[in-house]
């Protein structure tokens, strides 16, 4: 008889901003710094740093840190890249150079030039409140591009074309139009306005 499975850690970020305890993990890690756990969950911080990062599953040198590493950073997990994006992280300049020029490039197209302190700076202030609450922003869906979050039917959609796919934490399901309106937007604004210069997200294959 296999012994029962290990109650997951709270580390598994939800593009509506919450971090709640589910046993897969994703495609993307990240973190905000070290984040303090008691019996598996987490405490009142939801960040130590405005350095919020989406990063690979395997270190560049070839090594899994696990889903809990003894020092340095928590990781928290993400289904795919625009979930990381709508919860207000970027890529890691360290383990995905590639993501982050690109999104840095895009990012100088809608901003303008600024290094990566600056711009996570401007980040902080457009992702979360001082009582960790998500910001959120109206926008006319029609004008968003491919990769933001969407909510719509109070369920956090991604969209996709002319699409709106459905949120879980599994992957996409239910697929409904793009709606014609004005609609809440989980995505930060800044990042809205770096995907439409051109930053196209790493997506689930459900997607």
């Amino acid at each position: 008889m296999c012994p029962p499975r290990p109650a997951p850690l709270q580390n598994r970020v939800l593009p509506t901003g919450e971090i709640v305890a589910e046993q897969s993990r994703g495609m993307f890690t990240g973190n905000r710094g070290i984040l303090p756990f008691s019996e598996g969950r987490l405490g009142t911080s939801r960040w130590k740093h405005q350095h919020w990062i989406i990063c690979d599953l395997e270190h560049p040198k070839g090594r899994y840190h696990g889903p809990m590493p003894t020092r340095a950073w928590t990781p928290l997990f993400f289904l795919d890249e625009a979930v990381g994006l709508a919860a207000g992280h970027r890529p890691c300049a360290y383990c995905r150079p590639d993501a982050y020029r690109r999104f840095k490039a895009a990012w100088a197209k809608a901003h303008g030039p600024m290094g990566h302190l600056k711009m996570d700076r401007l980040l902080h202030t457009s992702r979360v409140t001082r009582n960790r609450k998500q910001i959120r922003h109206s926008a006319e869906c029609a004008d968003l591009p491919d990769g933001i979050f969407i909510l719509h039917d109070n369920q956090p959609h991604l969209l996709i074309g002319n699409a709106a796919r459905r949120f879980t934490p599994h992957g996409y399901d239910a697929q409904k139009n793009r709606p014609a309106a004005k609609i809440e937007v989980l995505t930060p604004a800044p990042t809205v306005a770096t995907l439409r210069a051109g930053y196209q997200p790493e997506l689930h294959p459900s997607a």
